[in-house]
């Protein structure tokens, strides 16, 4: 038996929705006639009915007419967007060739592709397959992102209830990393690759993390075993942002004068990503309450970084990050650590 049946799921519920709106009905069935075999279609004659079907049934794609009475379709596609469960779902416009001077305005708009009336069957399924294919690759990698973060999120919960120092840190890495000239692009992936920096703490004892005391010998040894920890978990990759989440993991407790660890690497022989994730953990790590220790001014943290450098830290990075110090406060602002509970 099917496996969607064996569970009462029809087949034909789970096939891909999609929303046709189009004021004249004999293009609607000719949309009908090429889409009907393999998604689920909805169909709307005007903006506003097309608008209540995209919010109760939530299709993956619409195929929009330009020219309506009433809304247009430039008008639909603009209210679309601006409902947030909404805001990704594909349009593309379906137009005639007198509507071509309005592409640049439904790009604007959002719109992801354009189809010129009379539709060819073949070109509309192809267009349509490409265009929800490109959502599933997007919602896949937002899903691995998510996964990511939440990872991290549960390594900081070990010593950090809030889990805001991961949400925090990764921000203040990015705008280092933008001020010192990345791409946006590459930034990004910082944001998203440096919550797993401590993943590695999954496997320290919660005796350790939460010691209000100075760690004896054994227990640092311990403490420093989070960085090999933390490489096995993320694994062996060649590029991507695993492959950063990695170098930020391996190295980010390296120091700039060579008296780090795991390795005593020094100077630019230190990973770039690691030695910016190292200037925003310890940045944060001192502004935040742990259980051995009071929140430090956000004077005396910065004091701290500037007396560090050329030290722990790269002097360069060192004084980028003083010049970002507004954008720096506004993260803090926006991810305020939650009071600690007392016992």
């Amino acid at each position: 038996m099917n496996g969607a049946r064996a569970y009462g799921i029809p087949e034909e519920d789970r096939r891909p929705t999609i929303l046709c709106v189009d004021d004249d009905p004999v293009n609607l069935q000719v949309i009908r006639q090429i889409l009907q075999n393999d998604y689920r279609l909805l169909f709307a004659r005007d903006g506003r009915r097309a608008l209540e079907l995209a919010q109760t049934g939530r299709p993956d794609l619409v195929l929009l007419d330009v020219m309506m009475p009433g809304m247009s379709g430039h008008e639909v596609c603009a209210a679309l967007k601006a409902i947030p469960a909404l805001a990704r779902v594909p349009v593309i416009f379906v137009t005639t060739l007198s509507d071509i001077d309005d592409e640049a305005l439904g790009f604007e708009l959002g719109a992801v592709d354009y189809l010129i009336k009379p539709v060819s069957a073949s070109i509309v399924r192809a267009r349509v397959r490409t265009h929800l294919s490109l959502v599933s690759i997007d919602d896949l990698v937002e899903s691995r992102l998510q996964v990511i973060q939440r990872l991290g999120l549960a390594a900081e919960y070990k010593d950090n209830e809030t889990g805001m120092h991961v949400i925090r840190m990764s921000h203040y890495a990015q705008i280092l990393a933008l001020a010192a000239g990345w791409s946006d692009a590459m930034a990004q992936e910082l944001l998203h690759a440096s919550p797993m920096h401590d993943v590695g703490k999954i496997g320290i004892p919660d005796r350790i993390l939460s010691k209000p005391g100075k760690f004896d010998s054994d227990e640092w040894a311990i403490m420093q075993s989070h960085v090999e920890i933390g490489v096995r978990i993320i694994g062996e990759h060649t590029s991507g942002l695993l492959s950063m989440a990695r170098r930020i993991t391996a190295s980010h407790h390296e120091k700039w004068d060579g008296s780090g660890y795991p390795e005593g690497l020094s100077g630019e022989d230190i990973p770039i990503e690691a030695r910016i994730v190292a200037v925003a953990d310890v940045f944060d790590a001192l502004t935040s309450e742990r259980p051995y220790k009071l929140a430090w001014p956000v004077g005396a943290a910065c004091a701290h970084l500037v007396e560090q450098k050329g030290l722990h830290f790269d002097p360069h990075l060192i004084d980028l990050f003083m010049e970002c110090l507004p954008q720096i406060e506004q993260v803090r602002e926006r991810w305020p650590e939650a009071p600690r509970k007392k016992d």
